[in-house]
């Protein structure tokens, strides 16, 4: 499977607050952020790790330069409008059946990514594996709305919760190489923001699921990089 990090936003809101390092490079746990997420892909068989990082951070390519990976470590260094953006930079190097991307901000346990990993690796029915959590620390979560059942099909994503719903997107996305064609149609039509590619991929009619997490934390804010060590140890 071929992973992907999108590490391309300005981090504006970490220097504000007084963090001189860029967002990937800030240390979690003995390691910088960007480096625990290659080290966890690579543990779960990766064929591949993709990255776009931001040029006005040019430390991030910098210190990715000095990694020897065992498999292909491909480094885009380009600013983008959105998440969504950078997503179709990177999809070139998603060559796989399967693949899996996350931001590099996404903070989670390695025993439940690799349970995930796993389990999207095994399922030969859907069209995606999205992890969800119903512990919400975004600003703007995005809500999750899921079939009643045992199958986790996920039937909206939404900006609001609706009654009964307390899954959140978690912003791991394993997805099949199929959902690369609706990304590149979401781009012609001047889509934005990774949440309606994600409306995008269910109105073309993919089942995707969803994967429940525990918890897993976004850090946006200087106090969020606490409560990420906190968790991790």
């Amino acid at each position: 499977m071929d992973f992907a990090i999108i590490a391309a936003g300005q981090g504006s809101r970490l220097s504000h607050e007084g963090i001189d390092q860029p967002k990937p490079l800030v240390n979690l746990c003995g390691q910088p952020m960007i480096k625990r997420l290659i080290d966890i892909f690579l543990e779960c068989g990766a064929t591949s790790v993709s990255i776009i990082t931001n040029p006005d951070m040019p430390q991030v390519k910098d210190y990715l330069a000095t990694l020897s990976l065992p498999v292909s470590l491909n480094v885009i260094e380009k600013s983008t409008p959105s998440s969504m953006h950078s997503f179709h930079e990177l999809s070139k190097f998603l060559t796989a059946e399967k693949f899996c991307l996350t931001t590099v901000d996404t903070i989670f346990r390695p025993e439940e990514f690799k349970r995930y990993v796993k389990a999207f690796e095994s399922d030969e029915s859907s069209d995606g594996l999205m992890a969800v959590t119903t512990f919400i620390d975004d600003e703007k979560p995005l809500y999750v709305d899921i079939q009643p059942g045992n199958d986790m099909r996920i039937s909206a994503f939404n900006d609001t919760p609706s009654p009964g719903v307390n899954h959140v997107s978690g912003g791991i996305y394993g997805l099949r190489h199929k959902a690369l064609d609706i990304l590149d149609h979401c781009m012609r039509q001047g889509i934005h923001r990774m949440r309606n590619y994600q409306r995008a991929l269910l109105a073309t009619g993919l089942d995707i699921k969803a994967y429940p997490f525990e918890k897993i934390i976004d850090v946006d804010h200087a106090a969020d990089i606490a409560t990420a060590r906190n968790f991790l140890q």
